[in-house]
């Protein structure tokens, strides 16, 4: 007999089903007693908060419930709340008494079959424009362009890690203002483990610049609108241009970033990565990864083909694992470990095909036997067959780059031209952008397809948001933001539109901690629309979203995917509490400067 609740790892799943009926249950409730009697807007206000917090709490103790059934089962409680509230008053009921239904078809047209009512509900140019950026940036990253340009930047250095790490965040931090920062960070997770373990670094290490991407996508990204879901809300609420962010937010990412820069240096001091001893995969990565896609229709990660042969490995598995993390490659780790052949062999034809079987296997064989002349020798054989076998890969990756490349021409073009005549909808840029660069994998129909998977599989992370986006606005629509905006207002008449920045800074950072910092945008945004000071009081908004995103595992879309990345790859029994514990400092750091230039700058900016 079923009881509602599923049982997965060691957690509990609650069918949404039970969740929908107990709001269905809540919602006849409160229709039969506030029907003829409105409620007053605090009590959606209250609603809406618990929405929010049903959000954190479900989503991070043992009993879950998917966060699209609890924010759209929420809007139904949210929705009878309302509509005796705003009804009675509304000018849509007094249209409706003057016009019957054409008043209803009239408002129907304007708020649901446009692009401006839309935007005005739920953000619609904005989720669209994510939208496509979402399917754009997935495109881009079958290309392999990231990894392609960070093994270049590693030989223009000559393997000194410290400045190839730092200019790749540096690439990181300036991409994510444009381009996905959900996105970016899965790809530069990725291509910062490579580097990291060719260099040696030691697994803590790892954790802390899996974790430090999230500060790289989020605040060092925060000088751009485009970037963020966050700032295209804030930008949206709040009619912000563009100049905002790089007069406000800009200096904040920028600081932001040298103490980043400070943070990290100490793990990577003195290391280097001596190119030469580079294996011919690691040489060849882009090209790797671009193969698998094209082959498969899959680009698994290293990490993910060991994990699956741990069990088949036995008393094997902890040695693979360590000689996986001293810097060898996976297959040469299995065999050093001793590996039996077969199970080597599979593990070459799955992650590389039939044809690459044996120069791969001898490849590795021969490099194991470090002083043997004659194996040296055999092994620049092996290595020049497998490099010849790739040329063709390299070959069609190079042209789907090309078409990347050409795809920003679109992209960046329609962005200013948005910039300057906000008539032009946002998301025709990323549609742009997203079209030009599928040319470069359409003919690759295996790539194609893993490149919308990924895309609608990211995508369905936004879907919760549009609930709560109308709930927000329908709080607009009662008044509720007037008593905070007067609350606000009282306190900079009492003590300076400075503290109150910082204050607004400290209580997003903090809300961001917990809560979805897009929520927490869109709330906070509401507040201030209008006001004197607004510009400051956005910009404290944004760096402290940001910020506070990082300090948990849940505290922002970032977090939630580095999180994963450590549990599963890196370390099985790392919790939320080892994360506040490894990011603290360096939050706290970030957020005693911010606060600082918050200062700096409302005595600059607001004399």
């Amino acid at each position: 007999m079923s009881t509602g609740i599923e049982s997965s790892n060691n957690t509990v799943d609650i069918e949404a089903k039970w969740y929908f009926l107990v709001c269905s249950a809540i919602a006849v409730l409160i229709g039969f007693f506030t029907w003829t009697a409105p409620a007053s807007p605090n009590l959606l206000g209250i609603e809406v908060f618990a929405t929010i917090i049903a959000l954190f709490i479900f989503g991070s103790i043992k009993y879950r419930i998917d966060k699209n059934a609890i924010t759209y089962g929420a809007l139904l409680i949210i929705l009878v709340t309302f509509f005796p509230m705003w009804w009675p008053k509304s000018q849509l009921r007094q249209e409706f008494l003057e016009s019957g239904g054409h008043a209803i078809w009239e408002a129907f047209k304007e708020n649901i079959i446009t692009l401006h009512g839309l935007e005005k509900l739920i953000h619609a140019d904005t989720m669209l424009f994510i939208l496509g950026l979402t399917f754009f940036v997935s495109v881009i990253s079958q290309t392999r362009l990231l990894e392609t340009i960070s093994m270049n930047i590693l030989r223009i250095f000559e393997g000194r890690v410290f400045a190839t790490v730092i200019l790749i965040c540096a690439l990181v931090s300036f991409t994510s203002g444009i381009m996905d920062g959900v996105s970016m960070i899965g790809l530069t997770i990725r291509v910062l483990t490579i580097i990291l373990i060719m260099a040696k670094v030691k697994e803590q290490g790892i954790k802390f610049f899996i974790m430090v991407s999230v500060i790289l996508t989020t605040v060092c990204g925060m000088w751009l609108a485009y970037g963020e879901p966050p700032n295209l809300i804030m930008k949206s609420n709040l009619g912000l241009p563009d100049s905002f962010f790089l007069k406000y937010a800009m200096p904040m990412a920028v600081v932001t970033f040298i103490i980043v820069a400070i943070f990290i240096y100490r793990w990577l001091i003195g290391k280097l990565i001596p190119l030469n001893d580079l294996d011919v995969l690691e040489q060849n990565i882009a090209d790797i990864r671009f193969l698998q896609a094209a082959r498969k229709g899959e680009s698994k990660d290293l990490e993910d083909m060991l994990m699956e042969y741990y069990d088949e490995l036995g008393d094997k598995a902890a040695h693979v694992r360590d000689f996986y993390h001293e810097g060898h490659h996976p297959i040469s780790s299995m065999i050093i470990a001793g590996v039996d052949k077969e199970t080597v062999h599979r593990f070459i034809r799955e992650y590389l095909g039939e044809e690459f079987l044996e120069p791969v296997s001898k490849y590795y064989h021969f490099r194991a036997k470090k002083n043997d002349h004659r194996g040296m020798e055999q092994e620049l054989i092996e290595a020049d067959i497998i490099d010849r076998l790739l040329d063709n890969t390299r070959l069609q990756r190079r042209a789907a780059q090309v078409w990347g490349k050409i795809a920003f021409i679109p992209f960046i073009g329609l962005l200013i031209w948005h910039a300057s005549n906000h008539n032009v909808p946002l998301f025709i840029a990323s549609m742009a952008g997203f079209i030009v660069a599928l040319l470069g994998i359409l003919p690759h129909p295996k790539m194609r397809k893993l490149a919308f998977h990924e895309a609608v599989h990211e995508y369905k992370e936004y879907l919760f948001l549009f609930p709560l986006f109308l709930s927000i606005t329908l709080l607009t629509a009662v008044g509720f933001f007037d008593q905070m905006k007067e609350l606000i207002e009282h306190g900079v008449e009492t003590i300076g539109h400075a503290h109150i920045a910082v204050i607004q800074f400290i209580v997003s950072a903090l809300l961001s901690a917990i809560l979805d910092n897009n929520v927490v945008a869109d709330f906070a945004s509401r507040a201030i629309q209008g006001m004197s000071s607004m510009f400051l009081f956005a910009a404290s908004q944004i760096a402290g979203y940001a910020t506070g995103g990082s300090l948990t595992h849940i505290g922002s879309a970032q977090s939630v995917v580095a999180f994963a990345y450590i549990l599963r790859y890196i370390d099985s029994n790392f919790t939320p509490i080892d994360w506040i514990s490894a990011m603290w400092k360096l939050v706290a750091a970030i957020s005693g400067a911010l606060i600082l230039v918050i200062y700096i700058m409302a005595f600059i900016f607001n004399l």
